[in-house]
């Protein structure tokens, strides 16, 4: 069953009016250097992205032409990122904000929209039809959209058309950046569709420790056969739970299951030896990219660590990637 828990705790909902009343002080004593409706002589336009995927986009998109900030680090998971004082400060000085949006991010989102009615935002993963999930009886739609690298296309395009309108005179810069990095994205969603089909049939199945990767699934042909815990990373899964997947994981057969990197992979490597497969050496990267200059700092190597991670560890014939000359 794909479960997801929304926490509206009240810690966490006085935790967030604490950020921005605090951030609308701070920004409020210190007006220079802010322009929340437009952009002043030859300044650069101020864009802000929410998770490391949209900081990556939109860096290779933007180029030199925007002033950049990321407010997710490498390693943060959006599903339980608190905002602080800083994020406020942030999303007050700029032109154009960028989030992944289906509640993904959900505090940041929260504050996003209490940034200021002239700050323009958008949610580029929105603009994928999402996959659904049952969550108390009604679908909800499951934020973890760029596992498919034809997703990726969408939304680098939407960036592309939104950092356009933004400052219109770059329009040519823009559209040369994300034309390259479509032309690189089509050929690696061909190249994952070759790898995944090189595992044998019996063993082309995921187990994750969280329901992550329905895209990726849906995209490549290897069903999630099981996860630990639903969409949300804030879920704690029961004893219950934990036996009921090793004893699936039991009767697949898979020769090996996953842990990803922004969760402690102690409950996984429970379910691992409870149900005597291996725990692949390599964990997979889910909500964000890695640091810089490690093995998944952009989002096409993330997807290719990732693809490698899964066809080594069910068996299949890897071979590597050749980009876009």
């Amino acid at each position: 069953m794909r479960v997801i828990i929304q926490s509206h705790s009240r810690k966490r909902q006085w935790w967030l009016t604490v950020v921005i009343i605090l951030g609308v002080w701070i920004t409020g004593c210190d007006t220079t250097g802010t322009n929340q409706s437009g952009i002043d002589g030859d300044d650069k336009p101020n864009v802000v992205t929410t998770s490391t995927i949209l900081t990556d986009w939109t860096k290779q998109v933007g180029g030199d032409e925007i002033e950049l900030t990321g407010i997710l680090k490498p390693g943060t998971d959006p599903h339980v990122y608190e905002p602080v004082p800083a994020d406020t400060i942030a999303l007050e000085q700029a032109n154009l904000i960028l989030y992944n949006g289906y509640n993904l991010e959900a505090a940041l989102i929260k504050l996003i929209k209490s940034a200021g009615v002239n700050i323009k935002s958008f949610a580029v993963g929105e603009v994928v039809s999402p996959l659904d999930f049952e969550y108390e009886g009604k679908k909800e739609p499951d934020p973890h959209v760029w596992g498919d690298a034809k997703n990726a296309i969408a939304m680098v395009n939407a960036i592309r058309d939104q950092l356009i309108e933004l400052s219109p005179e770059d329009k040519e810069e823009f559209t040369k950046n994300a034309a390259q990095l479509t032309a690189e994205l089509k050929k690696l969603d061909a190249w994952i569709i070759q790898q995944i089909q090189t595992i044998p049939q019996k063993h082309r199945y995921l187990v994750t420790t969280h329901d992550a990767f329905q895209y990726y699934a849906s995209a490549y042909g290897i069903p999630v056969a099981g996860t630990l815990i639903g969409i949300s990373t804030e879920e704690q899964p029961s004893a219950q739970t934990v036996k009921g997947l090793a004893d699936a994981i039991k009767k697949i057969g898979v020769p090996a299951i996953f842990a990803e990197t922004t969760i402690n992979p102690a409950l996984i490597n429970t379910v691992a030896q409870e149900a005597g497969v291996k725990l692949a050496p390599q964990e997979l990267y889910s909500d964000s990219l890695s640091v810089p200059g490690s093995e998944a700092d952009t989002y096409i190597k993330m997807l290719i660590t990732n693809t490698q991670t899964v066809v080594e560890a069910l068996g299949g014939n890897y071979q590597t990637f050749n980009p876009v000359d």
